[in-house]
Order: C-alpha cells, then sequence, then structure tokens
C-alpha cells in the first residue's frame, strides 16, 4: 500500500515528532543530545529551516519547525537519517532507528504556534522529568526566558506574540507557559500512537 503523500505548506509551522524503534532510548547519554542539535546545525546549513521549539526527551524528540524553501520531508529525512547513522554507528547497531515515519502536524494559527510551543515546552515537566521546566537542558525553553539571540531558534515567531521590550516579553511568555500548567497541557494533549503511516 502507498503512503499517503505529505502535505507541505512554506508558509505553515508544523509540529514535528519522531520516536525511538519500539519506543527504544534515542538519547542514551549526554553526547547523543548534543550531537542532535549539531545535526540541527548542519542541516540547517544545507537546507535552511525556522526553528521555533524543539525538545529531546529520552526516547522521543518535537521540533516545532518551518520550512520556506524545500520540502519539509526533505529536511527530516536529512535530520533523521543523520543522526540514525550516527546512533548505529556509535552503539554498533543495524536496522531502523525510528519507530516509523516522523509524526507531522500543521498549524493553522498564531494561537496554536503559541499553545504547541507551550506544549513541547512543559514535556519534562509533565514526564516528571524535572520540577521546572527550564530546568530541563535539551529543551529550548530557557532559550526563551534568558537568551538574547540564539543561532538555531527563530525565537520572533513567539515573543512577538507579546508587547513590550524584550524582556517584557520573555516574562510575559514564562507566564503563559507557566499559568495553569496541568491543565492545559492536558487539555490539549495530542495522542502519538495514530501518526501517518
Amino acid at each position: 500500500m502507498a503512503r499517503k503523500k505529505r502535505i507541505w505548506i512554506p508558509r505553515a509551522y508544523y509540529h514535528v515528532v519522531c520516536r525511538g524503534n519500539r519506543r527504544d532510548a534515542l538519547f542514551k547519554d549526554t553526547g547523543d543530545f548534543k550531537t542532535f542539535l549539531y545535526i540541527l546545525d548542519q542541516v540547517h546549513k544545507k537546507a535552511p529551516f525556522e526553528l521555533v521549539t524543539y525538545c529531546l526527551m529520552t526516547n522521543h524528540f518535537h521540533l516545532q519547525i518551518r520550512s520556506t524553501e524545500q520540502p519539509l520531508s526533505k529536511v527530516m529525512s536529512l535530520i533523521n537519517k543523520r543522526y540514525a547513522d550516527y546512533y548505529n554507528t556509535k552503539y554498533r547497531l543495524t536496522g531502523h532507528v525510528f519507530e516509523k515515519r516522523y509524526y507531522d502536524k500543521i498549524i493553522d494559527s498564531s494561537a496554536g504556534v503559541l499553545e504547541v510551543s507551550r506544549y513541547i515546552h512543559c514535556n519534562p515537566l509533565e514526564a516528571e522529568m524535572v520540577q521546572k521546566a527550564e530546568s530541563y537542558p535539551w529543551s529550548s525553553y530557557r532559550y526563551y526566558l534568558h537568551t538574547i539571540r540564539h543561532g538555531k531558534l527563530y525565537m520572533e515567531a513567539i515573543l512577538d506574540h507579546f508587547s513590550g521590550e524584550e524582556w517584557e516579553k520573555r516574562r510575559k511568555y514564562r507566564e503563559y507557559v507557566e499559568k495553569n500548567i496541568t491543565s492545559e497541557n492536558n487539555k490539549g494533549e495530542v495522542v502519538y500512537g495514530e501518526e501517518n503511516n
């Protein structure tokens, strides 16, 4: 049976999720997390994209991303292939590293961009891996709170939703993310079992 063709809308942001094969760990140590982020940088140079938020969990990762120059499927193919090659070489494995094709969902509104960013940034908190979302080292959240500019992130896509000086935008974003954190995340939770096959 042929795979369903992916829809690519150049001006749209997407929420992308990839899981490890059999839900095994994709990231086993600090080196794996750092390598994945390095691969994001390298692919960005070859196939530019806008990365709004990210969170690398143990057995999956989330990206909020837009590719305006070429199909998102090409960008994700480059990222996942490079990481799979690295992973199989490092751990002396063969075969699939990822469970299936990546899940992607078009974010179709300005409010959706904010909601998805909150969902992604709160993932480690919801998984009870940390007590504060900003404490998790493999998420973009702390950059939104503390870093003026970050080469990997297109932070304007989030911060420009808020008014005021730069520091006020960051404060307001923190308030948005952390307000009613549990109820908001559960309300908008996406089930990642029935992805695009």
